[in-house]
């Protein structure tokens, strides 16, 4: 296995050396220093090769923009490298997996120590750009076999440490070696001496960490553009814990909806959505799609949330979910959760970005666009006092909305953050009991400590289940480091397996957990999953047969469906012009 050692001497350009890189990368704890070796590097590589190393490394395979997905299942991986070393995947490769806790490490290792295997592979050193065009076949090759095809193929021409990292790329997600993308930003900064709020910029309007490189090694920061159909980060609003507000005047307020965050874009006939994790969802809502189409708008981007809205109400976002989770929707299904899009901001229109807007202008452009064309936004209230506040609050929670979002009139579109510029008021959290059942090693700033866990809650006296708990979320700790410290001295008594960075527990631990909502997912063993779970405390206090059960999941998701509503009546969350 290659460890924290000197990159080899051969092309920067090929994809060895970038193999190599990450791998130092993982060994390198100090975050400064693992931008310092990706800035070092980006510095050497021309421009289409700067575009392809850091969209590897920041993004994966393929673009966030480009919609592309290599759609290859781990199992399908797995399967395949066993055939490739020539060993049962039963036998040998599942318990190695189980031993590492990682497919892409497991074949890493098998690769570099079974005969048959090293037998087959030769370094060739294949270029950024064969990689690049590797990525490309896969995308293309649309069977099961034919992918497999061109990843046999193309394993013989890589090292052990090329084919590990190339499956985490294929993956787009993190490369588990502690290097976030905002780190990967910074890298671009310092490679070509620029000021990081820019190139930062240009990342977000470009959707693009690729060409947000070659923008600044080009020297042409200034040139990054947004394009429609390429989702921009969206804005979000920060937490507060109380009501009360200094300089109340100097906000408007909005009903936070019980809905799916979504972004609208729309030139023509051409009509995509974007959720908050910029996915396109458009093909799951045929009746928004259509109601655009017959708007006849002027090229635009729209800001807002999809809602279950029936007789005049709003409905709980599970029935959208349970909505969003069938392969194919039918005619009962359109007609008994119908959808709407809410608009609440505008961020770009008629070729003009209108991220620099203040909340106001932008505002009567959103109404002005709505009256015309006749499209549902968002009601927008004065307030003067926190006593208008609290009104207010009460009344959205009476809608069966979330909350309150307080926007300051002066704020700008600050895509991709989380501040002070706009504030949601939500009722307070709900929480329960639930036991530590995995702890995973953390990869950034507390490299070696465990702070991500796995929750369980109780299925014992459950006769649909054999187990004792099942799993119901996952969080970060984001305690003190000294009670982090703690925590994890507590976990090394109790660890009962190793699978790689994870732990698996005795479920003795037992912490009480507050979430904002609780959501269907039939992916789960539970078919629930707590949203935005985090950690109130831990409770040393109480032991495993004090963690709440399933039944009592299930049946504050029931009180949830149940809670009355009132229709929208004389104050409407939103108006239809």
């Amino acid at each position: 296995m290659i460890e924290n050692t000197a990159i080899t001497r051969h092309s920067k350009s090929d994809f060895k050396s970038l193999a190599e890189l990450a791998q130092k990368i993982a060994f390198t704890r100090a975050n400064n220093a693992k931008i310092k070796l990706c800035a070092n590097y980006f510095r050497e590589l021309e421009r289409e090769d700067v575009r392809r190393a850091v969209q590897f490394l920041g993004e994966g395979a393929y673009s966030n923009i480009s919609g592309k997905r290599a759609s290859i299942g781990h199992k399908t991986v797995a399967v395949l490298a066993a055939e490739f070393c020539e060993i049962d995947y039963d036998l040998v490769f599942r318990p190695s997996k189980n031993a590492t806790g990682s497919t892409s490490e497991t074949i890493q290792r098998l690769l570099e120590n079974i005969p048959e295997a090293r037998a087959k592979w030769s370094a060739e050193n294949l270029s950024l750009e064969e990689t690049e065009a590797i990525f490309e076949k896969l995308y293309h090759s649309k069977s099961r076999a034919a992918k497999q095809t061109v990843l046999l193929e193309n394993w013989t021409k890589m090292t052990p440490l090329e084919v590990k990292f190339f499956i985490r790329m294929l993956g787009q997600g993190s490369l588990k070696i502690g290097l976030e993308s905002t780190s990967v930003v910074e890298a671009i900064a310092h490679a070509f001496n620029k000021n990081s709020e820019l190139v930062r910029f240009a990342y977000l309007i470009t959707g693009s960490i690729g060409e947000t490189a070659v923008l600044a090694k080009s020297d042409r920061l200034e040139d990054a553009q947004f394009k429609l159909f390429h989702p921009l980060s969206f804005m979000l609003a920060d937490s507060i814990e109380s009501k009360t507000l200094q300089h109340v005047e100097e906000f408007i307020a909005e009903e936070k909806f019980n809905g799916i965050r979504c972004q609208v874009h729309i030139s023509g006939n051409n009509i995509e959505f974007f959720t908050r994790d910029l996915n396109n969802t458009t093909s799951g809502f045929p009746e928004i799609l259509e109601f655009f189409k017959t708007r006849n708008l002027p090229d635009v981007v729209l800001d807002g949330e999809i809602c279950v809205f029936k007789n005049d109400t709003i409905l709980p976002v599970q029935l959208l979910q349970e909505r969003m989770s069938v392969k194919k929707l039918t005619a009962k299904m359109l007609a008994d959760f119908p959808v709407v899009f809410v608009s609440f901001d505008i961020i770009y229109h008629d070729g003009q970005s209108l991220f620099g807007d203040s909340l106001i202008e932008r505002r009567k452009k959103l109404e002005k666009l709505a009256k015309q064309y006749h499209l549902p936004i968002s009601s927008q209230k004065e307030i003067n006092s926190n006593a208008d506040v609290e009104q207010l609050f009460k009344q959205a929670l009476a809608h069966g909305n979330e909350g309150l979002v307080l926007k300051r009139k002066d704020s700008v579109y600050e895509y991709g953050q989380r501040r002070k510029s706009w504030l949601k008021v939500k009722k307070p959290s709900v929480s329960l009991d639930a036991v530590i059942l995995y702890a995973h090693a953390d990869t950034g700033k507390r490299n070696g400590t465990y702070s991500d866990f796995t929750l369980g809650i109780s299925v014992k006296d459950d006769d649909r289940y054999e187990e004792e708990f099942i799993p119901i979320g996952k969080t970060n700790c984001a305690f003190s480091d000294n009670k982090v410290a703690e925590l994890n001295k507590r976990i090394k008594e109790l660890v009962i397996d190793r699978f790689g960075p994870t732990l698996l527990l005795k479920p003795d631990l037992i912490v009480e957990l507050e979430f904002d909502d609780i959501r269907i997912n039939q992916r789960t063993k539970a078919k629930y999953t707590l949203h935005l779970p985090r950690f109130k405390t831990i409770r040393w206090d109480l032991s495993p047969s004090d963690v709440d059960t399933l039944k009592y999941v299930e049946r504050m998701f029931d009180e949830k469906l149940a809670q009355k509503r009132e229709r929208q009546g004389d104050n409407p969350s939103f108006v239809m012009y």
